[in-house]
């Protein structure tokens, strides 16, 4: 009597599908994406300079990551920075945003600070306060240049 087996293509078919996917999920997780923009709104920020920022970068308040950078363009010499912020996150009209840098050459992100306004930024609204990065390399050569 004979029983039936699993061949064995099929046994390795099954383990590359699964290592696709596995692979896939890590990959998008690492570059911290969103397959679906799902509970999130896009507003908008322009900034005379953003000096190292790049899509992905974090989008906090008091610390707190609440959303991400989704696109950077050239908008009429300004960067056009799009932002995607949390749905449960609610931005007044009149919040700051401003470019930091974690440390004095670390990664760059944007920081928002919280205004007092009632009015509330909708859907690809715009941020209107502005404060660009701070040029460490500029103040560097100014430094030793005796400039400052």
């Amino acid at each position: 009597m004979k029983t039936k087996s699993v061949p064995l293509e099929f046994t390795v078919g099954v383990f590359i599908i699964i290592g696709v996917l596995c692979l896939g999920y890590l990959s998008i997780q690492l570059a911290k994406k969103e397959i679906f923009d799902t509970g999130n709104y896009t507003v908008h920020a322009f900034f005379s300079n953003i000096s190292g920022l790049s899509p992905g970068a974090p989008v906090e308040i008091a610390g707190v990551e609440v959303g991400r950078v989704k696109k950077i363009t050239l908008d009429d010499y300004d960067a056009h920075v799009q932002i995607i912020i949390q749905e449960e996150i609610q931005l007044q009209m009149d919040v700051i945003a401003s470019i930091k840098s974690k440390g004095i050459f670390g990664e760059k992100f944007v920081e928002i600070v919280p205004g007092g306004d009632e009015e509330i930024i909708e859907e690809n609204g715009k941020i209107r306060n502005t404060e660009p990065a701070v040029d460490f390399e500029g103040l560097i050569s100014k430094f030793i240049h005796g400039k400052i």
